[in-house]
């Protein structure tokens, strides 16, 4: 009769374990800041936020097809699709300053195109139309027969719309890849 006992006063003692080790995991992973940190070119820490803001900060899961710059600003902050049109240039392009027009305003003159984001890890470099925010990630599919993930950290006064602007090493390397139609993106994260 004891052994009976101690049996459910063991599965009782687990079970209420269980439950505050789960609850405990709930409340640790709920309540996490997102952090930005930046390098320049010389891996020296430029910026640091350990906020984001929140209009930015989570993207709701349902994913919206647009086809107008005006669908895309009423759906701020959801997954957006889209199909477009991608370019390229280098930071030596005619009247580029090698800067980028985004924070961490890197400069990219040492031919370096991708950023780490503490989240995507190594991803490309894209240039945008301003609707879309600095920092935001972006998936691009079928381009060149591949898909890849870019940041915004750029802008360009041609591009507008659903046009993006890829950073290639040198401009020397654009010529190949001209303009590219059909191109599908997708907005997983909008700005930092």
């Amino acid at each position: 009769m004891r052994t009976k006992k101690q049996a459910k006063s063991l599965k009782v003692y687990f079970s209420s374990l269980f439950l505050i080790i789960f609850l405990l995991f709930v409340i640790a992973t709920s309540n996490t800041e997102n952090s930005f940190v930046a390098n320049n070119e010389n891996n020296v820490k430029a910026i640091e936020s350990s906020r984001v803001n929140a209009s930015y900060k989570s993207i709701k899961k349902e994913t919206i097809v647009v086809s107008s710059m005006e669908e895309l600003k009423n759906n701020v902050n959801k997954t957006v699709m889209f199909t477009g049109t991608i370019t390229a240039y280098g930071p030596d392009c005619v009247g580029c300053s090698g800067r980028l027009g985004c924070p961490p305003y890197m400069n990219v003159k040492n031919g370096n195109i991708y950023y780490e984001d503490a989240t995507y890890g190594k991803i490309r470099i894209l240039a945008s139309d301003s609707n879309i925010p600095c920092g935001s990630i972006i998936k691009v599919s079928n381009y060149l027969g591949t898909s890849f993930t870019g940041i915004v950290l750029d802008r360009g006064s041609a591009i507008k719309g659903f046009t993006m602007d890829l950073l290639e090493e040198s401009e020397a390397k654009t010529k190949k890849i001209g303009r590219q139609y059909n191109i599908g993106f997708e907005i997983e994260r909008w700005g930092f």
